[in-house]
């Protein structure tokens, strides 16, 4: 198999007061005064964005219509033990008009076909949830 460059993004990201993240693109431009869960949310969002394509290319795998477009709502917690930080993630999903146990189905390949959730797998609990 030969590896395929998809898309990179490219973002610039400066700290402080006056902190902001900015893409070369211009598809992101927001300001992150500090101090500010930037991290965590945009963390939340560019997964979310990524599993909701990983279920869609399930579905399709599958040949599952989806009546409706996937929802997400990504819960990305910041903790710490003993002076040691950690995530836990918590990915509450909405698949309407689907049965519950194809949804579950697909929700659950959605992991093996998302590079986020590759890329945390055993690294962070995470708890995906059908609503």
């Amino acid at each position: 198999m030969t590896e395929k460059l998809l898309f990179t993004g490219k973002t610039h990201i400066a700290g402080g007061s006056n902190g902001y993240a900015r893409s070369s693109d211009g598809t992101l431009d927001i300001k992150l005064p500090q101090p500010h869960p930037a991290a965590e949310n945009l963390f939340g969002a560019a997964w979310s964005a990524c599993y909701i394509g990983a279920i869609e290319l399930a579905a399709q795998q599958r040949k599952v219509a989806l009546p409706a477009s996937p929802e997400v709502d990504a819960e990305i917690s910041l903790n710490v033990d003993n002076g040691s930080f950690f995530l836990r993630a918590r990915l509450n999903v909405s698949l309407a008009g689907i049965e519950r146990d194809v949804a579950e189905e697909l929700i659950e390949a959605a992991h093996g076909i998302c590079p986020y959730s590759k890329a945390v797998h055993g690294n962070i609990d995470v708890e995906t949830k059908l609503i």
